[in-house]
């Protein structure tokens, strides 16, 4: 007992609210870490960390990272932000002090307390790809003042402040690049594809294909993806990224469609609406260099992770009202 004590970390997760967050939590929990989750539940649901109440080494802080957070930890990660266009696109000036200012203020925080600090950051700072796959060392192709732009931007002005904190005071910092990840605990109404589908397909209702459906998506499970952070935040200080963690199994919308309407067994037909605008056409990561510097690559198949997830929303489907 006494190892595990002197092992154990205070740990800050922003955003641990949240679909991804609380699912790190776990895993730092079961590590054997206190954590302090620190959520304005814009997005984020107590339910998602409500199988934590009562935990001797979990804590709760309802708090919003645009305003400083004076605690003492080890380590944090910074999650905070709304992930999903119907999320982000709701108050795009928040997404982006969100993005922006949750950045200061935590990076703010780590310099003062000379900790790592972890930032999730996102495949949408490639934008709409001119290459394909995705490599770290390709600087994107984005809109700067599309609808999507408070989110992509934002991300990527949070990434040259990591890296500016990094270069003008030697903090250790670890950035990822999320691409799709799908799990339990993810928003039914939060308008990413999976959720949108499997919803869509328990209900009966049509599924609903925007554009022709070949655009291309790669899906990682969120477990796999919590063990690429994990990975992440051990490495030294040598490594302070962009990395991307994602799974490079390619499928288009339409093929994921068809595939969610079988493994329900449903009966929803295909609908098509327009193709959002700036939506990218392909999306899958290399990711060579996670496997090089993480030994990381995803274990678990989409067939897998999705039999997983349609359980989760089957068993909340008397409970989801109408989006």
């Amino acid at each position: 007992m006494g190892r595990l004590y002197d092992s154990r970390k205070r740990i800050l997760v922003t955003g641990g609210a949240g679909f991804v967050g609380s699912h790190l939590i776990d895993r730092l929990l079961s590590q054997g870490h206190e954590v302090i989750c620190a959520d304005n539940l814009f997005t984020g649901t107590k339910r998602n960390i409500a199988h934590l109440h009562g935990h001797p080494h979990f804590e709760f802080m309802r708090h919003d990272v645009t305003f400083p957070l004076y605690v003492e930890v080890d380590e944090i990660y910074n999650l905070a932000c709304p992930a999903s266009p119907i999320h982000y696109q709701h108050d795009p000036v928040q997404t982006t002090k969100t993005s922006v200012h949750g950045a200061i203020n935590m990076l703010g925080l780590a310099k003062r307390l000379k900790c790592k600090i972890f930032q999730a950051s996102t495949s949408e700072v490639y934008g709409d790809p001119a290459i394909h796959p995705q490599r770290e060392d390709y600087w994107g192709n984005v809109n700067p003042i599309g609808p999507r732009s408070c989110y992509d931007e934002g991300k990527r002005c949070a990434e040259t402040l990591f890296f500016d904190y990094w270069r003008q005071h030697d903090l250790d910092i670890k950035v990822v690049r999320i691409f799709n990840t799908y799990g339990p605990r993810m928003h039914h109404a939060d308008g990413r594809v999976v959720s949108n589908f499997i919803v869509q397909a328990l209900r009966g209702e049509p599924i609903t294909i925007y554009g022709d459906g070949q655009q291309t998506r790669s899906f990682c499970y969120v477990d796999d993806l919590v063990e690429g952070f994990v990975r992440m935040m051990e490495t030294d200080k040598s490594v302070p990224g962009p990395v991307n963690l994602g799974n490079p199994d390619e499928f288009t919308i339409q093929e994921l469609a068809k595939k969610t309407i079988a493994m329900t067994g449903s009966t929803s037909a295909l609908t098509r609406m327009p193709l959002p605008a700036d939506d990218p056409k392909q999306r899958q990561p290399d990711i060579t260099k996670a496997k090089a510097l993480l030994g990381w690559e995803p274990t678990i198949a989409l067939d897998k992770g999705l039999a997983r997830t349609i359980a989760y929303f089957r068993k909340r489907l008397p409970e989801l009202v109408e989006a």
